[in-house]
């Protein structure tokens, strides 16, 4: 019999070992200390840029001639430039009458609408006030599930509260009020309820990585944010334009899935298209020779599977730009040159 070697420790390694039950190692205490020094760093530097928004709107009358009632709402917002340009979500101040800003300080002022755009959740708001703290938005593609991710706003009218946690998913995908598919969404488990809509996530050195927009009731810790990378492509155009400018080809759809035999005979490589069910007159489509019951498969060489697949190819870039379009009618392909033009209003 081969009997084994023991090895035996000094008795302070093996109370380092087997620490006493009850007692909280050392560098647990210290992580412990960090992250709360993290969460209360970021939350001295985010808070001075926080703002209360209340809004008040009318809805329309019972016949739709006469005046409607007096609505009201509130929600977050931050400041992104020193001389009063704030962000926010689209669904916060869309079609308010009347806007009001509560800043950090406790300063009540009215505050115009810069530009707004439903499809992203997302508006800029100015308010006539120089010398503003004010938050930088960091580069989310740099982003990692797991980090820490602190929420300021001013949930249910409580206002600069603040709730921690983490990235909990990265790219996913949320429908707008609009019905338009917002991508590159981030997921976190950091707290938040109605009124914390438009306020910031923010990393641990206080930078903006997302814009607070929603979150699934009632299920626990599953929040979304617009990423920072967004919301700096989206407000750079609203300060510019006062909207966001895409393309459309002016065509209302709908999905249908595609027969299997159609995509053995064609050499498709999806399993659904756009069907065309009505264009607009003069608009892009028309003009292109699209018909009713067209299936729209491809966009200047990339797959089309969905309605949402088309919207995410039609950005501003291809505004007033020749674009190949393969569409199937009668079983056979079709290829179209279309020009989008800037959109009033999205692809419907």
């Amino acid at each position: 019999m081969v009997r084994a070697n023991r090895i035996s420790f000094p008795a302070e390694d093996r109370e380092k070992l087997n620490p006493p039950q009850g007692t909280t190692p050392k560098d647990d205490a210290e992580l412990f200390d960090a992250y709360s020094r993290s969460v209360v760093t970021a939350a001295e530097r985010v808070s001075p840029s926080i703002v209360y928004i209340e809004v008040r709107g009318r809805t329309a009358g019972y016949d739709g001639q006469r005046p409607g009632r007096r609505t009201g709402g509130s929600g977050s917002g931050f400041v992104i430039t020193p001389d009063g340009l704030l962000l926010t979500n689209s669904h916060v101040v869309h079609q308010a009458d009347t806007i009001h800003v509560t800043l950090s300080d406790g300063h009540r002022t009215e505050a115009q609408l810069v530009g707004d755009d439903p499809d992203s959740d997302l508006a800029v708001l100015r308010v006539h006030t120089d010398d503003l703290p004010y938050l930088t938005l960091a580069d989310s593609s740099a982003i990692r599930v797991g980090q820490l991710a602190i929420a300021v706003g001013n949930p249910l009218g409580f206002q600069c509260s603040v709730t921690a946690g983490v990235v909990s998913a990265l790219g996913r995908s949320l429908r707008a009020g609009s019905g338009r598919l917002m991508d590159n969404i981030i997921q976190t488990d950091a707290a938040l309820n109605p009124g914390n809509s438009g306020g910031p996530l923010v990393n641990s050195r206080g930078e903006v990585i997302g814009v607070n927009t929603a979150v699934i009731l009632p299920a626990q810790g599953i929040c979304f944010a617009i990423a920072s990378n967004t919301a700096k492509l989206v407000a750079t155009q609203l300060i510019a334009y006062g909207k966001f400018r895409r393309s459309y080809i002016g065509v209302a759809a709908q999905n249908v899935p595609l027969p299997r035999w159609l995509t053995r005979k064609l050499d498709l490589l999806q399993t659904s298209a756009v069907q065309v069910m009505s264009t607009e007159p003069g608009g892009p489509a028309e003009r292109a020779g699209l018909e009713e019951g067209d299936l729209i498969v491809e966009l200047d060489g990339r797959t089309v599977g969905s309605i949402d697949e088309l919207h995410a190819q039609l950005t501003e870039s291809r505004t007033g730009v020749p674009t190949s379009l393969l569409a199937v009618r009668e079983g056979e392909k079709r290829n179209v040159t279309i020009v989008p033009a800037e959109a009033g209003r999205a692809v419907r």
